[in-house]
């Protein structure tokens, strides 16, 4: 089990020290009759541009020039445009570019009515159709989508419940810190998305990666046969702590906004997709655990006593550089 541990970390670490990748953004606004405000982001990694252009429709026509801001992890340009008077019901909007990345365009129209809608563009597809109003199975989709790709996206979310995995024994009470995580971050989640609670975001991603350092440090402590809170009652640190996580899953589901005309879909079918990637990882995790203590008892290796630490010390390291690292962003 030690040796999957060790695997499943160097699987994850590679990307431990970069940003999470999330999608580009487009929005358009229709501010008077065939006029939109446009608003146009990607996402800024290592320095670097995603290599994505927008391409809209022939015959648009730029009401005055773009300007690009530098936001701390993507360009955000902001235009208006003359669309004519069918604005941009039935033409194509391209992103010359994306089929060569492997992130999405997230897409939201709203509409001078009051009708909004939002959808994924995939990179298999690297254009999209404006119709006059999608399904909501579409709008289901984009959202279920969006939540996969965040939660495994999120490295700091996945070592968190890495971390609960490895402190937890036993399957009953793993079941059970796993649904208090569940149930804690989808309440905060609802709740900010909502606008019932408001918490600046730079605090809420540092206390995130503390949670992952008080997890770890319990790890050690239960190893030397000192079980803290954490050890003895798993299910209350992951409901205290998913509390925290919610509001950081938040924080990325504001970026990108939801339809007004669908919010509590696009939230549910958020939360589910957060929810799937989460079980996936946690499948892959209990697979790759597993598959190592079989190899270990077929070789008959046993590991030098301090090996067994390894991977606390690394979980507990990674989200302390992490915790600087944002804390230097306040």
């Amino acid at each position: 089990m030690r040796l999957a541990l060790l695997l499943l970390l160097a699987l994850i670490l590679p990307s431990a020290w970069a940003h999470e990748v999330r999608p580009a953004y487009l929005e358009l606004k229709e501010t008077a009759p065939g006029k939109f405000s446009v608003q146009w982001r990607t996402p800024v990694l290592a320095g670097m541009r995603l290599p994505v252009a927008l391409k809209l429709p022939d015959g648009v026509r730029n009401l005055e020039e773009p300007g690009v801001h530098e936001l701390p992890d993507s360009l955000l340009e902001r235009r208006s445009v003359d669309a004519g008077s069918a604005g941009f019901a039935g033409r194509r909007i391209e992103f010359p570019g994306l089929q060569f990345t492997i992130t999405d365009v997230l897409v939201r129209v709203q509409l001078l009515d009051g009708r909004s809608w939002s959808t994924l563009v995939r990179p298999s597809q690297p254009w999209l159709e404006i119709a006059a109003s999608p399904s909501g199975w579409e709008v289901a989709g984009a959202y279920l989508r969006l939540g996969v790709e965040h939660i495994l996206g999120g490295v700091d979310h996945l070592l968190f419940v890495l971390a609960l995995l490895l402190l937890v024994q036993g399957w009953k009470l793993l079941v059970g810190t796993i649904t208090a995580f569940t149930v804690a971050h989808s309440i905060t989640l609802a709740a900010a998305t909502l606008g019932y609670v408001s918490v600046p975001g730079p605090p809420v991603e540092a206390c995130i990666t503390l949670s992952i350092v008080f997890v770890a440090a319990e790890i050690l402590r239960a190893r030397r046969g000192e079980p803290g809170l954490a050890q003895r009652s798993p299910w209350l640190i992951a409901f205290v702590f998913g509390l925290l996580h919610g509001l950081g899953f938040a924080g990325a589901l504001h970026e990108v906004g939801l339809p007004q005309n669908a919010i509590p879909l696009a939230l549910a079918f958020f939360n589910v997709g957060v929810e799937l990637g989460q079980l996936a990882f946690i499948a892959v995790a209990l697979a790759a655990f597993a598959g190592g203590a079989w190899l270990l008892g077929r070789l008959r290796w046993s590991w030098p006593a301090g090996v067994a630490s390894l991977p606390a010390y690394a979980i507990g390291s990674i989200a302390a550089f992490w915790t600087l690292q944002r804390i230097a962003t306040f």
